[in-house]
């Protein structure tokens, strides 16, 4: 009795997901653009300052590895 009552939680969990009742489902294209726009604003700081990042994290593994 527990197995058909899984199956058919399960099922119509995932009918609910196809037919997109999901209320937690989310905004697929606004997690998109948040993503991109964050790689975009790493690479904008890493490009121009990639020099001055890797010194300091190279200094401050330095300054912990070598005590």
């Amino acid at each position: 009795m527990r197995v058909l009552a899984y199956l058919t939680a399960a099922t119509a969990a995932f009918a609910a997901r196809v037919r997109g009742d999901d209320p937690e489902r989310g905004d697929v294209p606004g997690w998109v653009m948040i993503t991109v726009m964050t790689a975009a604003l790493v690479l904008a700081i890493l490009i121009p300052f990639r020099e001055a990042i890797v010194d300091a994290v190279t200094n401050a593994l330095t300054s912990v590895t070598s005590g």
